[in-house]
Order: C-alpha cells, then structure tokens, then sequence
C-alpha cells in the first residue's frame, strides 16, 4: 500500500470508529468539544504526522463547526499526534506488509485515539487529563475550561 492508499484505509477505520469525513479530515463531536483527526503529508520523507485536535466549545466564548479552517487549523485548544509505538504505520519510507499496517492502525484507534477522543470530548475528561499531566493546556485555555 501507497501513502495515498493508506489514507483511503485511515478513513474507512475513522468511519468505523465514528468519525466523519469533511475537508480532507475527520471528527467526532459532542454538545461540549470537537475532536479532530487530520493527517499531514511530510515534505521530508514519505510519511504522514497524525494531528489529533480538540476545540472546546465556549473557550474564548466562540462556537466551533467543522469547517475547513477548523479541519484545517494547525492547533486546537488541545494537539497531539499519534504515540511513539505507532509512528512505523504512518512511514511508508519503512516497509511493513499492508494487513500489518492496517491492523496496527485499528489498534493506534482502539488503544489510543477512541480513549484520548472519548474522554476530551466532554470539559471533566478534558480537565481530568490536564490534572493528571497527561495533557498540557495553554495558561489562557486552562482560565477559560475552569471558568465553563
């Protein structure tokens, strides 16, 4: 499988995990935060980085849609990527048989995406993360999430 081709199984994976397809990304909402799934291409090498974007409602006292500027965007009020052990599925410069590829992909979703997702869609997942350092708010971000 091909860069391209793997985007192509990136979204059916998404799909199956509830995610929705919109602007060359993907997301999960709820009434309190937008999650968003969007794969860069590197312009180094033929692999892509994983950003994995939360937007609060609220924050900054704006409502977020998906839209192409958000699918977008560089940064949410919260981004990371994909985990160190599941860098290897993104880089198509390291060979990997295509049924590896896709089932570590289906795990990268059940071990780490869903959970990370799930819990940030919803202000006390958000807060409890940031408490326990697993996640790191901007000064400006943590005054607003506490305030909401």
């Amino acid at each position: 499988m091909d860069s391209k081709e793997f985007k192509t199984v990136f979204g059916e994976v998404a799909k199956a995990n509830d995610f929705k397809k919109a602007f060359g990304g993907w997301y999960k909402e709820s009434p309190e935060c937008i999650a968003i799934l969007e794969l860069q291409k590197s312009n180094f090498g033929d692999y892509y980085q994983l950003l994995i974007k939360i937007f609060i409602q609220g924050v900054f006292e704006r409502t977020y849609i998906p839209s192409k500027d958000l699918i977008k965007s560089s940064m949410g009020h919260i981004t990371t990527n994909e985990t160190p052990e599941y860098k290897a599925v993104f880089d198509f410069d390291e060979p990997m048989d295509d049924d590896i590829r896709k089932e570590r992909l289906e795990e990268l979703f059940k071990n780490h995406i869903v959970p990370f997702t799930n819990k940030t869609l919803i202000k006390s997942g958000i807060r409890e993360l940031a408490e326990k350092g697993e996640i790191f708010l901007l000064p400006a971000v943590k005054a607003e999430l506490l305030l909401g």
